[in-house]
């Protein structure tokens, strides 16, 4: 259970005072009605509840202002809530909207607050007012002058025993404001919290954000997927092989693999930071020969097919279909090794297919060179497909936010990737 110390902790926080200084703003209307009718020259409680009820229509019309919404949500986000301004910090979110009004709804949440934070602060500045003049008064009677001012709740009498009460009243002051405050935070919740339509922009904009970083790991690891399943393969071979001629092509392999990897990795961080500057072209199908010279320099024999006008591709199309050209040539290469390929490109009236299909490994391939060579350029490829992977999918995915299909399976004594993909 919270001890008696635990109980006053709201009396050391800052954000204490600052509702208390917020809601006391909210009785500036009233009291600047009150002097002009029906003034403030010993007024009678039916006088402070014309008081009360004058301003109503006044802030009813001030509030079908849009942007009046978003000033009172930053008002009392800033003053309602822990925050840079407080003892205590919270990382948790206020719910309170900043945005202007969008709908009557808005308008009429953001009248019902205006209308409560001004009724509430006028009573917490009319109770502030009487407990501090009742603790006035008590240090009056304590030293011999009670009349010193003039609450609604009269100290009988003088003497030094009052000066044990003087702390009660502010104690009981500090108490109605702490629990003013912590209600208004409540209802600040409840009359600027967001609205139905800015929940669902939000969770669009939480979609965008996700779908983006899923976009770019999905650059992120076909890209460099493919470079590094390329390095290991040309690299594990040139070792085994210990032919210094292919050694040579495998290194040439390995830079032009590496140079095209540090172009595309460039053009992913250009998207993630904020540097101003468009990102560069990314590849496209159009550049598909050096997607098919790297696979055959990794000692796979690669066949190619394509036909159909590939300018006449639209760009994300072409773009994605590059993308998954290049999955399909590097799972080849990781789980296959240096087998026979072929690959087929075609630009249909209204779709691209793509279809990467290879013999499975171990079905007698020499592609590349000689057996030992081979050999070497296989078991490679096996390493590097020992950690598994994502490849068929991401394929997949990139197929599917195309609104097209994606299929992959063992058919006869290959494996075969089949991908399908609208143009309109």
């Amino acid at each position: 259970m919270p001890g008696p110390l635990s109980q006053l902790s709201p009396l050391t926080q800052a954000v204490t005072y600052t509702r208390w200084l917020h809601l006391l703003m909210g009785a500036i209307v009233p009291i600047v009605c009150a002097m002009v009718y029906p003034g403030l020259a010993d007024p009678s409680a039916a006088d402070w509840a014309l008081i009360a009820v004058l301003p109503v229509p006044l802030v009813l019309a001030v509030a079908l202002v849009p942007s009046i919404r978003r000033a009172e949500g930053l008002q009392a986000r800033l003053m309602l809530f822990p925050g840079p301004h407080a003892r205590v910090r919270s990382d948790e979110d206020p719910g309170v909207s900043a945005m202007p009004s969008a709908s009557w709804s808005d308008r009429a949440r953001t009248g019902a607050w205006m209308v409560l934070r001004m009724e509430a602060g006028l009573a917490l500045a009319l109770v502030s007012g009487q407990l501090m003049a009742l603790s006035l008064s008590l240090v009056g009677a304590a030293t011999g002058d009670p009349g010193v001012a003039d609450p609604f709740l009269q100290v009988p009498g003088t003497g030094w025993g009052y000066a044990l009460l003087v702390p009660v009243p502010v104690l009981v002051l500090l108490a109605v404001a702490a629990a003013a405050g912590a209600l208004m935070s409540q209802a600040a919740r409840r009359l600027l919290g967001p609205s139905v339509r800015e929940r669902l922009s939000e969770l669009e904009e939480r979609t965008e954000r996700l779908l983006e970083r899923n976009r770019i790991a999905r650059e992120l690891h076909d890209s460099l997927g493919h470079a590094l399943t390329l390095a290991v393969v040309q690299a594990g071979a040139a070792r085994a092989a210990a032919d210094p001629k292919f050694t040579d092509r495998a290194l040439e392999a390995i830079e032009e693999t590496g140079r095209a990897a540090l172009e595309d990795l460039e053009q992913v961080l250009l998207m993630l930071r904020d540097t101003g500057r468009p990102a560069g072209p990314r590849p496209a199908l159009g550049q598909a020969d050096r997607l098919l010279e790297s696979a055959r320099s990794s000692g796979a024999r690669v066949d190619a097919e394509v036909t159909g006008p590939l300018e006449d591709v639209p760009g994300p199309v072409s773009r994605e279909g590059y993308r998954i050209l290049q999955e399909a040539l590097t799972n080849v290469l990781r789980h296959a090794g240096p087998v026979d390929v072929r690959v087929r490109i075609a630009v249909e009236r209204a779709r691209l297919r793509l279809e990467v299909r290879n013999s499975l490994a171990g079905a007698g391939s020499t592609a590349g060179g000689g057996g030992s060579t081979a050999d070497a350029v296989r078991a490679a490829g096996g390493a590097a497909g020992a950690g598994g992977g994502r490849g068929l999918r991401g394929i997949r995915e990139r197929a599917a936010l195309l609104g097209g299909e994606a299929r992959a399976g063992r058919e006869g004594d290959g494996w075969l990737v089949r991908v399908d993909l609208p143009l309109r």
